[in-house]
């Protein structure tokens, strides 16, 4: 899953939420320094990626791919899945979408403190050019795919990546819509254990 979805899954805190998204950023940090509530959205972020990695619906999207590009197809998904919780939000969502989005910014400002640099920088672009209201739009996520792609080192075909989407957005979509209520009940039954 891509920021918005591990936010979405993430405790209504501060800490919560800097944790889950820190997932994406933990390369070299040690968990056991982390406060307590930081550390068990981390692992929030872990259970749910392995959870969502292993989902038959998952695999079965990342099959859609062609073969020159399914090596990237997770990444890809993160992104687009981030797009369709915001498409139905009316039927994940529990408050005002915008309201969210401007209530996770919020948090992630507060908690710059709990972050390392990196992710600090990262979140800063993430409030300041609006990521969340953009990716409701399918063109904006084709060109999030592209800026992904263009931190990539070596060779490869990420690059537009979106044109190949387009004729399975309906099927991934089914697909995501089937996986995302299990993955929803996975995060809130592991929530009520801690």
């Amino acid at each position: 899953m891509n920021h918005f979805a591990h936010l979405y899954l993430a405790r209504p805190s501060v800490e919560s939420r800097v944790g889950n998204l820190l997932g994406d950023f933990a390369r070299g940090l040690d968990p056991e320094q982390l406060p307590a509530p930081v550390r068990s959205g981390l692992e929030h972020h872990r259970a749910v990626d392995a959870f969502t990695d292993a989902h038959p619906e998952v695999l079965a999207c990342k099959a859609l791919f062609s073969s020159s590009r399914r090596r990237f197809a997770g990444i890809a998904l993160d992104i687009l899945f981030d797009h369709y919780l915001l498409r139905h939000w009316d039927r994940f969502g529990h408050c005002n979408k915008s309201g969210f989005i401007h209530e996770l910014y919020r948090d992630l400002e507060q908690g710059a403190g709990l972050m390392p640099e990196d992710m600090a920088k990262v979140t800063r672009r993430m409030v300041n050019h609006d990521w969340f209201h953009a990716y409701q739009d399918l063109d904006k996520v084709g060109m999030a795919m592209d800026r992904v792609a263009q931190r990539i080192r070596f060779r490869h075909q990420f690059a537009g990546i979106i044109e190949e989407i387009r004729p399975l957005d309906d099927e991934l979509e089914a697909r995501f819509l089937a996986f995302f209520p299990d993955l929803k009940a996975f995060s809130d039954a592991r929530s009520l254990g801690n």
